[in-house]
């Protein structure tokens, strides 16, 4: 098959690194090599650019340089929050964590093992939207709280959780409130103040910059408790030399975001409502998650009748590379924990795909997809055993839904 053009659709998984971050990733790893923890010129250098980039990307959250540490990315600011709550919590006779149904692995496993240590967790339900009702989190809370982690938006359907009211009745119950916002920052305006936020974590490699570096926010006041032991880095909270080149890449990389932000977010909305518009116009299709209240660039669908998988390597053949969820779990057979949440039944949550654009996509690629994935899911269908059940029997479950 002639593949008429690639398009790169899976940026809530990863992005493509801009110019400015690769460019001031290579500069550092030339100049800045000495080690920050060293007293010496060159490693005094170091450590003045690290503050540099602590500062910056401080300023762009709206938090103060001593409240930022910088970790390996958003899986292990994930941990470090939650455990370090939940274990704080502990000492003081709390020991139940509020959370919903729809986290990223990196926070639900958390979640898990707390639990095998003796933590009890709420996890809240989300609806059909994909959106925690604040009431929902007001009344969940007791005595006994320690924390409450409810993400920023969604990694798999782009919803966008109401962070600002959730904080303000956390702050209001004196619970600790962490939000995991790696798909949010860069995309959307996040002020930690103003929203009421006592831990935050963030992963560069979202808003194109680097893979393996990312940060958490900590309120000054909250303690976080270290997952690596070792050195003194960043101020005794994580052990190991810091990536500085990857760090000041990051920094680079989130200033560009944040610069053209209402710009690109205007850009990418346009060509995600377009792409909405098409996707709706195949039979026993469905948009999971709000309408409205989504990421610019984040379309998730189920196609009923089809499986996910299939899809996908088609879909490749095609020049289209989309996922059917999160990819830190795209090697397992189960369908994604989060559609199940919206209360779609196993057999149809197998048949998602997650479509993430950015700045760099363009309204031709779009048309492309609109063309190209009717005709995919078509042949799918045509050879689907579960399909040929569903039309004789006049059975579907998207169509019950719609009614």
């Amino acid at each position: 098959m002639n593949i008429d053009m690639r398009v790169y659709a899976d940026n809530a998984a990863t992005t493509q690194m801009t110019d400015r971050s690769i460019e001031a990733v290579l500069k550092s790893m030339k100049e800045d090599y000495g080690n920050p923890s060293s007293l010496h010129t060159t490693g005094q250098l170091a450590a003045e650019k690290l503050y540099d980039a602590r500062v910056r990307l401080a300023n762009i959250i709206g938090a103060k340089p001593e409240e930022i540490y910088f970790t390996s990315g958003g899986s292990e600011a994930d941990n470090q929050a939650i455990r370090s709550a939940a274990l704080l919590g502990a000492k003081k006779d709390k020991k139940h964590i509020i959370s919903t149904k729809i986290e990223h692995h990196a926070v639900l496993h958390t979640l898990q093992r707390l639990e095998k240590e003796g933590f009890e967790v709420t996890y809240l339900d989300v609806g059909e939207r994909g959106i925690v009702d604040v009431k929902d989190v007001e009344d969940a809370i007791r005595e006994d709280t320690a924390l409450v982690t409810i993400m920023y938006a969604n990694n798999e359907i782009g919803t966008i959780q109401p962070i600002k009211e959730i904080g303000a009745v956390c702050r209001e119950k004196k619970v600790l409130f962490h939000t995991d916002a790696v798909q949010a920052i860069g995309h959307l305006h996040v002020n930690v103040v103003k929203e009421n936020i006592d831990l935050l974590s963030l992963s560069a490699h979202k808003f194109h910059g680097p893979k393996g570096v990312g940060a958490l926010y900590a309120r000054k006041g909250v303690r976080i408790l270290p997952l690596i032991d070792g050195g003194a880095q960043e101020k005794g909270k994580r052990a190991g030399t810091e990536n500085l080149p990857g760090i000041i890449g990051m920094v680079a990389a989130l200033e560009e975001a944040m610069e053209t932000l209402d710009e690109d977010n205007k850009k990418v909305a346009a060509l995600r409502d377009k792409l909405i518009e098409g996707l709706s116009q195949i039979p026993y299709s469905k948009l999971n998650g709000d309408r409205e209240q989504r990421l610019p660039g984040t379309v998730n669908f189920i196609f009923e009748g089809i499986e996910g998988e299939s899809l996908l390597l088609l879909l490749d053949q095609r020049g289209i590379e989309g996922s059917s969820g999160s990819a830190c779990t795209s090697g397992s057979l189960d369908p994604s924990h989060v559609l199940m949440s919206l209360g779609l039944p196993h057999e149809v949550a197998h048949g998602s795909l997650r479509l993430s654009l950015s700045p760099f996509n363009t309204e031709e690629e779009v048309d492309y997809i609109v063309e190209q994935i009717p005709e995919v899911v078509n042949y799918l269908r045509d050879i689907s055993p579960v399909w040929e059940e569903n039309t004789k029997n006049n059975h579907f479950f998207l169509d019950e839904r719609s009614k």
